[in-house]
């Protein structure tokens, strides 16, 4: 299910139908649909939403990880690659709750990027108001 889930998603966001507070309406119709094509499943948007929050939250904890030494993605086996005992040891005294990540499994990584990535803020770009103000010269005036 996840798989015709996902697939419309990336298609979706993909196309720029996926706003920072969720899917615009009709995604979810595409959605609904194709899973119900491709599963015999009948979901709702709620469904969805909730199912969104748990690929969100995979996506977070996962990219937190690999952006520190020691970690990876194992393609193969679809799941965290990591270098030593000591880096998940050290890493999991520090984050327990990510305890259950070590061996779990996480499917369609590839798609779950692809629709979470581009969405979370970085502070790239952030300026304050006074940065912006354009102070008059000779050549800008009226």
């Amino acid at each position: 299910m996840d798989i015709a889930l996902l697939e419309v998603l990336v298609e979706h966001h993909n196309n720029g139908d996926h706003a920072q507070n969720g899917w615009k309406s009709h995604v979810y119709v595409a959605v609904i649909t194709n899973v119900r094509e491709k599963c015999n499943v009948t979901i709702t948007k709620e469904n969805i939403i909730l199912r969104c929050k748990t690929f969100e939250k995979h996506y977070e904890a996962i990219s937190k990880m690999r952006s520190q030494s020691g970690f990876g993605w194992d393609w193969v086996n679809n799941k965290l690659s990591i270098d030593s005992e000591d880096v998940w040891t050290k890493y999991v005294v520090a984050n327990n709750k990510i305890a259950f990540y070590k061996n779990r499994v996480i499917k369609n990584w590839d798609a779950i990027t692809t629709i979470y990535s581009n969405d979370h803020a970085n502070g790239e770009g952030v300026g304050t108001s006074i940065e912006s103000v354009v102070e008059p010269t000779v050549g800008n005036m009226p």
